[in-house]
């Protein structure tokens, strides 16, 4: 069965929603006394969280899903290298 295009952009976005949420709470979850706590674990997890949401967001509302294949690896290999970045001057 062949999903149409806006079922599947609806499906993308409750989907980008929720796990902003889920984010978003996971990031609250660690606290002591009212003081924030910086967790290592947490931090990867919604660094890896924004990663998904990135390359989600490139498939599908930016359409490289369609396009050609150089570019599609290009624009994943870019994220990989931004988000392996961010993560190396987290943890550095």
């Amino acid at each position: 069965m062949k999903v149409s295009r806006s079922t599947r952009l609806t499906v993308v976005w409750v989907s980008l929603s929720a796990v902003t949420i889920v984010s978003w709470l996971l990031s609250r979850t660690d606290r002591s006394g009212g003081q924030l706590v910086p967790s290592t674990a947490i931090t990867v997890a919604v660094l890896a969280i924004g990663f998904g949401k990135a390359m989600l967001i490139l498939d599908e509302f930016m359409e490289v899903r369609g396009a050609p294949s150089w570019l599609r690896r290009f624009s994943a290999g870019w994220l990989i290298v931004l988000w392996g970045s961010i993560l190396a001057i987290y943890l550095g």
